[in-house]
């Protein structure tokens, strides 16, 4: 079973652009997404996925991604997704023992920024960064199934 065990917090300051590894441009939209699982296509700078998640509240969660061609995941964005699509720059910032993965919302959802670091296990628990304030993991309106339906822009 595919299994993601992460955390969700609110970002406070620019100060982790300082230490960002990394970048990479999202576009994904989702096939469906009810109170069991959502379905989620999305096209990185040089792939294209096919994800199928549990909705379940909180940081442990079921997940599965299977790699789709490129061109066949445009067309599902472009003609089956709900619309607004969600796009994002994600930053990859090392922090002690983890890398955290810091969203840069776009479009609809700009000045949304916040940062998920994946965890090893339930119990694990990351250093903070100086720069993350609000846990925000159980909190739904900023799981990106919410943010398609209920964007950062309207609230």
């Amino acid at each position: 079973m595919g299994l993601e065990i992460e955390k969700k917090f609110l970002v406070v300051s620019d100060a982790w652009k300082q230490q960002a590894s990394r970048c990479v441009q999202y576009r994904q939209g989702y096939l469906c997404g009810n109170e069991r699982t959502s379905i989620r296509i999305r096209i990185s700078d040089a792939s294209a996925h096919l994800n199928i998640k549990s909705a379940t509240l909180g940081v442990r969660r079921q997940e599965y991604e299977y790699a789709i061609p490129a061109e066949d995941a445009r067309e599902l964005l472009d003609t089956l997704c709900i619309h607004p699509l969600i796009e994002k720059t994600r930053h990859f910032v090392p922090h002690g023992d983890h890398v955290w993965e810091v969203d840069v919302f776009e479009g609809d959802n700009a000045g949304l920024v916040v940062a998920e670091v994946e965890l090893r296990h339930i119990d694990d628990s990351p250093s903070l960064p100086p720069w993350v304030g609000d846990e925000v993991s159980h909190d739904v309106r900023y799981y990106n199934t919410s943010l398609v339906r209920h964007p950062y822009k309207d609230w």
